[in-house]
């Protein structure tokens, strides 16, 4: 029988006022503590110079996880970032986000979960990994969105690092617009985000208006070759580079996994953020006001921005009544 020295642990915790729940482990040399709240990681934390450092730029206390600042490792479902005027169409029928609202005030962004008190389904540790699943059916029909989604997403931590799973199920009676995202935040250890590295395996940037909307049709699309202050295919340093850009046409390693990277030159510490198909969004958090330029969101999602509103993305955010689609994304590390 393994002993309490070689097994993960999984366990509740609290936050102030917050439920949290804290994997680790063998040793406690890695510790991920996750909120049931939005179900956003709080921190990961790895035994680096003989203490603990947090790769995770996450939420600090439990007001913070209540009020979201800068949506930090937020889950995205049934959108990720924004929707252009918070209106689209689909199937021929047009909807409207925010009826009412008019102006400035229209911005529909992140989807609908992220002040979803998240179910805990499944809380286990074994000598293998540590796992909780955590679960909302939050996602009904509301204006704009005639629609029933039941999400699902489960964290791992094991040897590799951690796995993310999101499985969303379509439990209504009509075909759903419904992909993943999520929205986390990296720091390193030594100096400022000047001083790390990023390597993204795109070929492609997906170029914006002032609104962060992709332009219409191929326009949006623009090959790396022809935009050189932005191509991120050979490691870079980040220096004084502001960056809110998608990536996209991502290759992949030979196992499957599309890795982006990010490496303190300084120290050799490195993260590979992976996925298995999608975008990357780029983020270096110059309009979040908090430690500005100490943490970079690399974003992985299933489909781009505004993809209610993109032709070209239509067959992969559509969900036929009664079926799941998963997303696979996570996060692997290197100590020095």
């Amino acid at each position: 029988m393994p002993t309490d020295a070689t097994r993960y642990a999984a366990e509740r915790a609290h936050l102030g006022e917050q439920e949290i729940v804290v994997l680790t482990n063998p040793g406690g040399s890695r510790r991920l503590r996750i909120a049931r709240h939005g179900a956003a990681l709080l921190s990961f934390e790895v035994a680096l110079d003989g203490g603990m450092h947090d790769l995770a730029d996450g939420y600090r206390d439990a007001a913070e996880v209540v009020s979201r600042p800068g949506s930090l490792f937020a889950i995205m479902v049934p959108f990720a970032g924004r929707i252009a005027d918070a209106r689209y169409s689909f199937d021929g029928q047009p909807q409207d986000l925010q009826p009412g609202i008019v102006g400035a005030g229209r911005a529909s962004r992140h989807g609908f979960v992220r002040d979803a008190e998240f179910d805990i389904t499944v809380l286990e540790a074994d000598e293998h990994a540590a796992r909780v699943t955590l679960a909302t059916a939050v996602i009904r029909p509301q204006p704009g969105y005639p629609h029933a989604i039941d999400l699902a997403v489960t964290f791992t931590l094991d040897a590799s690092g951690l796995t993310l799973e999101a499985r969303m199920r379509n439990v209504g009676n009509s075909v759903a617009p419904c992909f993943f995202g999520w929205h986390p935040y990296f720091r390193l250890v030594h100096g400022t985000m000047a001083d790390w590295q990023l390597q993204i395996p795109a070929q492609t940037m997906i170029r914006t208006d002032a609104d962060l909307i992709a332009l219409a049709g191929m326009a949006a699309y623009v090959a790396l070759d022809d935009a050189p202050a932005l191509d991120y295919r050979e490691p870079r340093l980040l220096g004084d580079s502001i960056l809110d850009q998608g990536y996209t046409d991502l290759e992949a390693d030979t196992d499957g996994r599309i890795r982006t990277h990010l490496r303190d030159p300084a120290s050799g510490l490195a993260i590979a953020v992976w996925q298995e198909r999608g975008v990357m969004h780029a983020f270096t958090a110059d309009t979040v006001s908090r430690d500005a330029r100490r943490a970079i969101a690399l974003e992985p999602m299933e489909c781009m921005a505004d993809a209610f509103n993109r032709p070209e993305c239509a067959e992969a955010i559509r969900l036929l009544p009664g079926a799941e689609r998963s997303f696979r994304c996570g996060v692997e590390f290197q100590l020095p």
